[in-house]
């Protein structure tokens, strides 16, 4: 079998360690370098390319020298030094050697008897080559016929010659040996110089660190052996080539190209010397969060020494060993490039387009992930479906990564491990790991974060998953049935048709052939088509395949936040993955093999050179942010919380919230998070100085666990409406018992709102919510928080679920309004609050509607509550609908659903009601099920499992 460049591809490897390689079709990459990359890396003389990482041995294999041929190189003697060892016996001179080769600059430092070493395997090197005629030195042998003189003498004949002239002489030496290609070149000379592959990759920063250690493996002993020498007897040691960058540090195997484990610095990073702290002579003691301690040893105690000072040399500089801003690992980034995005529909296309831009790596981590969703509707073929994109990057050269949440299956039916078949199967350049196993103990919480990042130039973020249901826009449409009319226009808010429904069909459509979408005018195909309360999905493995009858039940928008980031702050972001990604590799032994390799950081010295941008994107300060722990990142940070709480807290005017969940005010009991404190704690504040200050909070109507809402919704509803409503308005934690302090004025603070549209299917009206699942704040039209995290517990604390979410703080300004004065905004903030209100309100059809200011009373009152209460209403009366303020029990529950609804005896005079609906808004049913208890019963599956699961 071949694929479409040529090259073939592998079978279904079996063999004695399929077990191992967890039954891959491929066994190794695929590198594909192409005659003008491999010409490129052979003549510049600039700094090689990224690319060179993911083919280490491929580019040894193919002759690509380690020195730049482009490039001359050149050494300078600087400075000596007088070296005693321990004993104070043996004295010697150090010799300091400044090296120049393109525009990197290193020191390395050099005893007399290592020139003399270098000399004398220069020399027999020569001679092998003069009487061993083997074809694998032929290439040695040319550069030696090519030799204009012979090598240069390090044993002068000149006995007069002073001390203090031997470091000029060595210098003259050392650029004697330099400038000829068969001496520069020989592997003792590379040694000399500690250069490797690594060396003058650009992306990778400056020069750094490098040399021969002996790597203490795994730092095993053998047991029962504790005896005088056990450093050198009861350890396995290894050679291997030690590399430090200006944030990580690796050990690799110099000879095949392999890069056996990487190490990030962090604020946790300590390097120690002594028998005391490695148990080993002349060793030394690495460790950071994610690693335990991590030993290699040296030849002597001055090397020991030099290695722990030259690493804490360089640490000094890094951004990462410190602690920033709200306890995060990465800092705030000035003049960063970014966009924000409201729904799925801008995002997936900027995503689409972006990723076809990839020319090294893709980074991808998810929830969960679809391979069969399309990123550009409505699709006419198959070229923008996520599985063909990346199987023709991958096909390109592109390594692509992924790292999906691995589910407890009789839990959710996300079914990772089609997704990661799928993939896998396309292409040997698409790896893909799946995190954490039932073994870890880890079953309760999940990776839930949602990123892609792209050459580690550019990054997205936010709440989507590349997943089925996701994508929408700001329509909201209810139907789909392949109609162009009805695609296009939708019968939702203020239009609703007076003739017949454009959503009528009478029978299921047919089966849909993935092969001919020539004539497809579907926005959403197969299991993309979805309304998870009435139906989860199922059957995940047979995607195009419809999910529920679209003839006969509307589809559940989705609304949701992302952002697109370029830069230093995406250099943030893919280290965040590596950092996982390596920590993975690490611990599951399934993926300890090479077809997994060990992933690189790229240095922020280069991070300003972008090799593509999105279109409409501004410049902000960007902090990424995130929740991990131990088990999920081997690090611990809840940057998030501490960024939320500050960002509500320093509000001046408003504070806008749209989140999935919003599960909050601790008791330190069942919920911990202060977010709701915060919220509670800025409006009293707001009170007693007698100022204007609005909280807007938007959240879905009802959980998203299937459900008949009808006969209660199930115990994983009503367990997640009553955390809802205890953070809301019931028992003594909550948000409006606290603000008893207000003497009844809350509603001048805050209000509490969900979304609902309207359509017409089957020839009827139809309702259902907008599924709320959003992790956004946007605080005083000047900074915004998009990210992964949902307002509970899980997201927030940092030791459940893992998260990722991007902090941005407007750094121009632009005229606006803030309660009837004069305000300077910043354009990205402002631009965001007002695309959000322009849909929620109606602002969109409804011109007169003014969303400049967000606080006036004019707006806060009339514009937003008013509209919301009127929605509430007319939903009510024309379909019974739930959650609803009019039903407080389980009795009354039953009997609304035997109530006649306006849209099922009088259609017609449904739709004139529904004329009147504005926007999306309607308030949140505070009193709905108020006289029940929603907590699980105790004897029910749901009852019996921490009640962390759902806080």
């Amino acid at each position: 079998m071949a694929s479409a460049d040529g090259n073939e591809i592998e079978p279904l490897a079996v063999c004695s360690v399929a077990p191992t390689l967890d039954m891959r079709r491929f066994s190794k990459d695929q590198h594909n370098l192409s005659p003008e990359e491999v010409d490129g890396l052979m003549n510049n003389g600039e700094g090689r390319p990224f690319l060179v990482v993911h083919a280490l041995l491929d580019v040894k294999k193919i002759g690509v020298p380690i020195l730049m041929t482009g490039a001359p190189i050149t050494c300078r003697v600087e400075s000596t030094e007088r070296h005693t060892t321990r004993s104070k016996v043996s004295v010697c001179t150090l010799y300091t050697v400044r090296l120049t080769h393109g525009p990197f600059t290193w020191t390395v430092k050099r005893k007399y008897r290592r020139f003399q070493e270098l000399h004398r395997d220069l020399y027999k090197h020569k001679m092998l080559m003069h009487f061993m005629p083997l074809g694998r030195f032929a290439k040695a042998r040319q550069q030696l016929r090519t030799m204009s003189a012979e090598m240069p003498n390090l044993n002068s004949s000149d006995r007069g010659r002073r001390t203090s002239s031997k470091p000029k002489y060595l210098e003259e030496y050392l650029n004697g040996l330099l400038e000829n290609e068969f001496c520069k070149n020989d592997h003792g000379m590379l040694e000399f110089l500690d250069v490797s592959a690594l060396s003058f990759i650009t992306d990778l920063g400056a020069k750094g660190l490098e040399g021969p250690i002996f790597k203490r493996s795994g730092g095993h002993r053998i047991q029962g052996l504790n005896c005088i020498g056990h450093h050198q007897f009861c350890y396995r040691w290894s050679r291997r080539w030690l590399v430090v960058k200006d944030s990580f540090m690796l050990y690799m195997n110099r000879d095949h190209g392999v890069i056996s484990f990487v190490l990030l610095f962090d604020p946790e990073l300590k390097v120690k010397v002594g028998n005391s702290y490695t148990d080993t002579k002349h060793g030394v003691c690495i460790e950071n969060f994610t690693r335990k301690p991590d030993h290699f040893k040296c030849s002597n105690y001055r090397q020991a020494h030099w290695w722990s000072h030259e690493i804490d040399n360089i640490t000094v500089a890094c951004d990462f060993v410190r602690w920033q801003r709200y306890e995060g690992f990465a800092m705030p980034r000035e003049n960063t490039l970014t966009k924000w995005y409201v729904n799925g529909s801008g995002y997936f296309s900027d995503l689409a387009d972006a990723l076809e831009q990839a020319k090294e790596e893709i980074f991808i981590t998810d929830w969960w992930l679809s391979p069969e969703v399309f990123l550009k509707r409505p699709a006419t073929d198959s070229y923008w479906r996520l599985d063909e994109i990346l199987k023709r990057k991958a096909e390109q050269g592109v390594k692509v990564c992924v790292l999906l949440y691995k589910e407890v299956e009789l839990a959710l039916g996300i079914n990772s491990g089609h997704s990661k078949r799928t993939l896998m199967d396309m292409h040997p350049n698409i790896k893909v790991m799946r995190h954490p196993d039932v073994s870890s103990v880890v079953i309760l919480w999940a990776h839930h974060e949602k990123m892609v990042a792209i050459d580690q130039s550019v990054a997205f973020v936010g709440g989507l998953d590349l997943a089925f249901g996701r994508w929408d826009d700001s329509q909201y449409r209810l139907t789909d049935l392949g109609s162009t009319d009805e695609s296009n226009h939708v019968t939702q808010g203020n239009d609703v048709p007076d003739g017949p429904a454009t959503a009528t069909a009478s029978e299921p459509p047919e089966a849909l052939d993935p092969k001919d979408l020539a004539e497809n005018a579907k926005l959403w195909l197969g299991k993309d088509y979805s309304n998870f309360i009435r139906k989860d999905w199922v059957q995940l493995d047979r995607p195009f395949e419809d999910n529920i009858d679209r003839t006969q039940v509307p589809r559940m928008p989705w609304r949701d936040f992302s952002a697109a980031i370029h830069g230093k702050a995406a250099r943030d972001v893919a280290r965040h993955f590596i950092q996982r990604w390596n920590f993975t590799k690490t611990f599951k032994n399934k993926y300890k093999d090479d077809f997994y390799p060990c992933l690189l950081p790229k240095s922020h010295s280069t991070a300003e050179k972008l090799p593509f941008t999105v279109p409409g994107s501004g410049r902000a300060t960007v902090q990424v942010l995130r929740s991990v722990d131990r088990w999920s990142a081997g690090t611990c940070e809840q940057s998030i919380l501490n960024a939320y709480v500050d960002v509500i807290e320093k509000s001046e005017h408003y504070v806008y919230i749209e989140n999935q969940f919003f599960i909050s005010c601790a008791d330190d009991k069942s919920v911990y998070n202060g977010i709701g404190d915060a919220i509670v704690n800025r409006i009293l504040r707001a009170h007693s100085e007698q100022k204007t200050y609005r909280v807007f909070v938007v959240v879905p109507l009802l959980p998203g666990f299937e459900g008949d809402i009808n006969e209660g919704g199930g115990n994983a509803i009503q367990a997640i409406l009553h955390f809802t409503f205890r953070t809301m308005c019931r028992g003594e934690h909550s948000i409006l018992t606290r603000l008893r302090e207000v003497e009844g004025k809350w509603t001048e603070y805050i209000t509490l709102c969900g979304l609902r549209t309207h359509g017409r299917l089957a020839d009827a009206p139809v309702t259902e919510l907008i599924y709320v699942h959003s992790k956004t704040l946007i605080a005083d039209d000047r900074r915004y928080i998009i990210g992964s995290a949902n307002i509970n517990d899980r997201s927030m604390l940092g030791q459940r679920d893992s998260e990722l979410a991007v902090l941005v703080e407007d750094e121009d300004r632009v005229p606006s309004l803030m309660d009837g004065k004069e305000y300077q905004a910043g354009p990205l903030a402002l631009a965001l609050r007002k695309e959000c209100f322009r849909v929620l309100v109606g602002a969109a059809s409804e011109p007169s509607i003014n969303i400049d200011d967000p606080i006036c009373d004019e707006f806060f009152f009339l514009g937003w509550n008013a509209a919301a209460k009127l929605n509430a209403t007319i939903y009510e009366k024309v379909f019974c609908c739930l959650p609803s303020n009019s039903v407080h029990n389980m009795r009354e529950l039953r009997e609304n659903a035997g109530k006649e609804r306006l849209c099922d005896v009088d259609p017609q005079q449904a739709c004139e009601e529904l004329r009147a609906v504005r926007g999306l808004l309607v308030h949140f049913p505070l009193q709905f099920l108020c006289e029940e208890n929603l907590l699980p019963p105790l004897n029910s599956r749901e009852g019996i499992v921490p009640v962390g699961l759902w806080t």
